[in-house]
């Protein structure tokens, strides 16, 4: 799950900024009106060259840095750079991986699972051995050296099959929301209902944050068994329906044609539910 380092309420004055002041900004000696650029470039998906360019350059900034060494600015610059879907920010994401920063190895996973280009796998999966020891979970636990659950998620949507036998290994990770990502990965690799199951079963669970969690997960992998137990989920109406559309897309995804499957009628019955 990621953390928004600069996400301000709607009724600020982010609609009244223009394409070119925040252009002109993310260039400025303001280290707020940088940041703040950075997020709105990528709310608003500001896809111009100039933007991406100055975003891409934004991932090696020096001067916005915290005490405990964060990089603010990089963060944004890689989150915003996931949103904007071009796939010349490929490259210095996956140099951002080994920023000091976890959160910007967190917003690079995150980035590099949009943009959808495999080239990363490779890189991703050495960053996920840190936490392992040969074929067993590094013995330090819990271990929050990495942001294993963005890594996971990425690999999954990814399409590696070759790191299968490593994801598996975080399905006994001590951190709940890790293994969700591990079954989620797991799930989209190999369509073993299994992986599936164990996150209806975490629908099922005494922490709304980790309820939360499966729904988006059960959403991202649109796993159609899962339609009432979402629906019945106590959890927000408005994630449910967000998990529901997940799997109402996948449905349609999957049609040959353009009448709606008996699955799709089925999740939108249970959308207008909980409308």
């Amino acid at each position: 799950m990621s953390l928004d380092v600069f996400a301000p309420d709607e009724s600020s004055s982010s609609e009244s900024l223009t394409i070119g002041q925040a252009i002109a900004n993310l260039q400025g000696e303001d280290l707020g009106l940088r940041m703040y650029a950075a997020w709105w470039l990528g709310r608003f998906r500001v896809r111009e060259p100039v933007a991406v360019s100055l975003l891409i350059q934004a991932l090696e900034d020096e001067a916005d840095r915290t005490e405990e060494g964060g990089y603010p600015l990089r963060r944004n610059a890689a989150r915003a750079l996931g949103k904007l879907g071009d796939r010349q920010a490929v490259l210095p994401l996956i140099q951002s991986l080994d920023c000091s920063d976890f959160y910007v190895r967190e917003a690079a996973a995150q980035s590099l699972e949009m943009l959808g280009d495999p080239v990363c796998i490779p890189n991703l999966i050495s960053l996920l051995k840190a936490g392992l020891q040969g074929n067993h979970l590094v013995p330090n636990q819990p271990d929050f050296s990495q942001p294993y659950d963005a890594i996971l998620e990425a690999l999954g949507t990814l399409g590696a099959t070759v790191a299968v036998p490593l994801i598996s290994l975080f399905l006994d990770h001590p951190i709940e929301r890790i293994q969700y990502a591990a079954a989620r990965a797991m799930y989209q690799l190999t369509q073993d209902v299994i992986y599936g199951e164990r996150l209806v079963q975490a629908l099922a669970g005494k922490d709304l944050q980790l309820r939360r969690s499966a729904l988006a997960d059960l959403g991202a992998i649109g796993y159609l068994p899962a339609a009432e137990a979402i629906a019945q989920t106590l959890a927000e109406n408005s994630i449910k329906l967000i998990a529901l559309k997940g799997l109402l897309e996948h449905q349609i995804y999957m049609s040959p044609s353009n009448e709606l499957s008996e699955g799709a009628v089925r999740v939108m019955t249970l959308m207008d539910g909980l409308l």
